[in-house]
């Protein structure tokens, strides 16, 4: 029985091991495809923020944490160096 049990566990160990390994690189794959998808829509936000503000020349209070905010969000995901440039001018808006 202790012989049977052995050649059982040796034979399923291999197999659920391999399970868990496919799991978790579904889990990261889709976790990638979330995290590329929420960049992609912060740094749409951004811009228009960014257009609409720099229009006004000014920004208020509120919209600038929201800036910030998502700015700050969009650079934890890896986001490029593009948005950068606009974070530094919007920044520099007279805050209304």
């Amino acid at each position: 029985m202790k012989e049977f049990l052995m050649t059982s566990y040796t034979i399923a160990l291999p197999i659920v091991l391999g399970y868990i390994v496919w799991l978790l690189k579904e889990q990261k794959q889709i976790r990638s495809a979330n995290s590329e998808g929420t960049k992609c829509l912060l740094r749409v936000k951004l811009i228009e923020y960014h257009d609409q503000y720099m229009g006004k020349k000014a920004i208020p209070s509120y919209a600038l944490r929201n800036w910030v905010e998502m700015f700050n969000a969009y650079k934890r995901l890896g986001g490029n160096g593009m948005i950068d440039g606009m974070d530094r001018e919007v920044r520099a808006l007279k805050i209304d």
